[in-house]
Parts: C-alpha cells; sequence; structure tokens
C-alpha cells in the first residue's frame, strides 16, 4: 500500500473523527443548557410527537437544502446559500435547542442520502456546524422568555454567533480540509477569491471579504421569514404547551 493511498486513509478518517466529535459536542452542549438553565422553559411532548415533528421538519429542511444556489457576488460558487435553517430554527422554536440540532442532522443525513457529496463531505460538516452556530444560540435566547421580541433578539444573536463563528472556522479548519480532502490547492481558492473582491490574498481575507457576508446575508434571509412564520407556528407551540400540561397532571398524585 502506497504512502499517498495512507495518507488518505489517515486524512479521511482524521475527518471523520472531527465530524463525530463536533457534533457530539454540539448535541452535548445543547442538552445540557436544556437539562439546566432552560428546564424549566422546554415544552415536554411525547416521544412521538417529538421524532414526528424532527422527521418532518428535517426532510422539508433537506429538500430546501437540496435548492441551493450560489451568490457569485458575494463568494466562490462552492459556497452556497439555502433556506433549509428556516424549518430548523421553527422546530428549535418549538422543540428547544437539542431538538434544532436533531432536525439539522436529519437534515444532513437525508442529503447524503438522497443527492450525496459533491465536496468530501467538508461542505455538509460544515453547513451542519454553521447551521448550527445559527440555531442554538437563537434557540437558546427564546427559550429563555418565549416572547416576539425575545425571538427577534435570539435570531440576531444567532447570526452574530454564526458570523463569527463560521468565519474563523472555515479559516481554521474547513478550508484546509476542503483543500486537501477534495484536491484543490489553497492558493487557487484564495485566487478564486480574489477574482471576486480584490482585497482578498489570504486566507483571512478570504474569509472576512468572502465567508463572513455570506453567513450575514443568510442570517437575514432566515431570520425573516422565521418571523414571519413565528405566529403561523403558535398553534404547534401551544400545542407542545398543552402536551407538557397533561403529563405533569397525570404525574401529580390523585386525592
Amino acid at each position: 500500500m502506497g504512502t499517498g493511498l495512507l495518507q488518505t486513509i489517515a486524512e479521511n478518517v482524521r475527518f471523520v473523527l472531527v465530524c463525530v466529535v463536533v457534533i457530539a459536542a454540539i448535541i452535548g452542549v445543547s442538552w445540557g443548557l436544556e437539562a439546566t438553565v432552560l428546564k424549566k422553559n422546554i415544552a415536554q411532548v411525547s416521544k412521538t410527537r417529538y421524532i414526528t415533528i424532527c422527521g418532518m421538519l428535517g426532510a422539508i429542511a433537506m429538500v430546501l437544502h437540496i435548492f441551493d444556489f450560489p451568490i457569485a457576488f458575494l463568494a466562490p460558487g462552492f459556497y452556497k446559500l439555502d433556506f433549509s435553517e428556516i424549518p430548523v430554527m421553527i422546530g428549535a422554536f418549538c422543540l428547544g435547542p437539542v431538538g434544532g440540532v436533531v432536525i439539522e442532522l436529519v437534515k444532513i443525513l437525508l442529503k447524503l442520502v438522497i443527492k450525496g457529496t459533491s465536496t468530501a463531505f467538508v461542505g455538509d460538516l460544515a453547513n451542519f456546524v454553521v447551521g448550527c452556530s445559527f440555531v442554538v444560540p437563537a434557540a437558546i435566547v427564546y427559550h429563555v422568555q418565549k416572547t416576539r421580541k425575545m425571538a427577534i433578539v435570539g435570531l440576531v444573536t444567532g447570526t452574530a454567533v454564526m458570523v463569527v463563528f463560521g468565519t474563523m472556522f472555515n479559516a481554521v479548519y474547513l478550508l484546509p480540509a476542503f483543500a486537501s480532502l477534495y484536491g484543490m490547492p489553497l492558493e487557487s481558492i484564495i485566487e478564486m477569491g480574489s477574482a471576486i473582491h480584490p482585497s482578498v490574498n489570504g486566507v483571512t481575507t478570504f474569509v472576512v471579504f468572502c465567508v463572513a457576508p455570506l453567513n450575514l446575508v443568510k442570517g437575514i434571509c432566515i431570520s425573516v421569514p422565521t418571523m414571519v412564520l413565528y405566529k403561523r407556528i403558535s398553534i404547534v407551540l401551544r400545542t407542545a404547551s398543552q402536551d407538557a400540561y397533561e403529563i405533569n397532571k397525570k404525574r401529580q398524585p390523585q386525592n
């Protein structure tokens, strides 16, 4: 077995392990916050309803994710925008941050099964992690006090976190991983960025002028429809609250 093949296998194994660790960390942090800080504010729903909501919204998100599109004046074509975080955000507002992470994961897994990957799984990991960096903070803020004002604050907070985290994550890990696994020299990626923004001359300026604005646009494009649909899903939220009431009522000792 050649040295090159062994190196390729090692890089792929390393990437898979990073994916597993990142996913586990996101779920762990979300679960920990739900079990402590947000314990009294997360609506308790039956497992059947929980799974149904996650599956349904995950499927809708997958369909929206498939119809992604590049924004050529902001970033190179392999960076694409989609509206799949809208159902994910709605689910996170309904079920909590863990529900949002689960829906995001369902979306990615369904997409991989149906469409596969065109970015050596780097783009799929990026979509999941960056999507969670948007959805989880927004859901946490919203569930502190479930009002329209807090929903807006949550969406603004989530957008800010996504812009900062997405920019750093691309610079530190995603761009080098994409260049290595996809076989595209990092210098070629930088040149693609400089063709759009002349100020781009390295990884740092690439993420600042290409990645950050794209994530900002994404945050706005997800936040506005979410607020429009926010009241329309109030029935779902009330149903979840009613489930919690019935469960607590059954747990109370009968006189």
